[in-house]
């Protein structure tokens, strides 16, 4: 069985397709993977959901922050935003289906030596610590009170991690390491403000450069930090390469490190 992985679709069906459509994959054996942000900013969200949910391959996708948008729209604790392009699926008639099935994908995903997650993990979180953490979120995703769970999310406030930390504190400090860390400060606070890349961000610290990272024998695949784009080192597979913002998207084979890149057709968004 060989694994592919794919970064940010957000909506690219058309660009997804058209990068499924180079790889050797053999339908019965082969998986494939996404580092979350299926939907959003791109133009064909509904369809890259339907087609995810009912397709014939192995599929396992983890959530990303504009998963997570879209289930706090359904859920209605969250307003649409200026850039979104939600409504189709929010008005599709088998949208309670459909968010159904994107708030039962899990946080972190780990197999064939490889830990996947959204966009990062903490220096001093184990693997076995970052899978429990995402499993605890996911239960209460997964559960019949998901709507009350995302409103205290959203407005709960985001409390920096501790490990001290208990209840919905914790969850939420978690959940915003999951889908939206790319920095930290040289204390170890997470920054999430800044989405630049490496370069123009003097004295912040990429979350995978921190020193003593438990993770760093580890193999891990992320997304979510279109300005880096794809960076590959060994154990560490970086595949936003900003689709959306019509550049590319990525895809990577684990088995052989072998790239797959595909333009996108999407055309050119201002990027945020």
């Amino acid at each position: 069985m060989a694994h592919y992985v794919i970064g940010d679709v957000q909506g690219c069906w058309d660009s997804l397709e058209a990068l499924v459509a180079q790889m050797p994959i053999n339908p019965r054996k082969d998986q494939l993977w996404f580092v979350g942000d299926l939907v959003n900013r791109g133009p064909k969200s509904l369809k890259t959901l339907r087609q995810l949910m009912h397709s014939g391959r192995k599929v396992a996708c983890v959530l990303g922050n504009h998963d997570l948008h879209l289930l706090a729209l359904a859920a209605g604790v969250r307003k649409s935003q200026p850039m979104d392009t939600l409504d189709d699926v929010l008005r599709a008639p088998d949208a309670r289906e459909l968010i159904d099935w994107l708030r039962r994908r899990p946080l972190a995903h780990a197999d064939d030596g490889t830990l996947m997650v959204h966009a990062g993990v903490l220096p001093h979180w184990t693997v076995a610590k970052t899978l429990t953490l995402a499993q605890d979120i996911s239960a209460r995703l997964k559960s019949h009170h998901w709507q009350d769970f995302l409103h205290e999310m959203v407005h709960g406030g985001r409390p920096h991690w501790a490990d001290g930390l208990q209840g919905q504190k914790r969850l939420r400090a978690a959940l915003s390491v999951f889908t939206r860390l790319r920095y930290l400060h040289p204390n170890g606070i997470p920054d999430f403000k800044n989405k630049s890349a490496p370069e123009h961000s003097p004295g912040l610290i990429p979350w995978f450069d921190a020193p003593l990272r438990r993770t760093s024998r580890q193999r891990i695949v992320f997304g979510h930090w279109s300005t880096l784009g794809l960076l590959i080192r060994p154990n560490l597979v970086g595949l936003d390469t900003g689709c959306v913002w019509g550049r590319q998207l990525a895809a990577i084979r684990l088995q052989d490190g072998k790239v797959f890149l595909q333009s996108s057709l999407e055309g050119t968004l201002p990027e945020d």
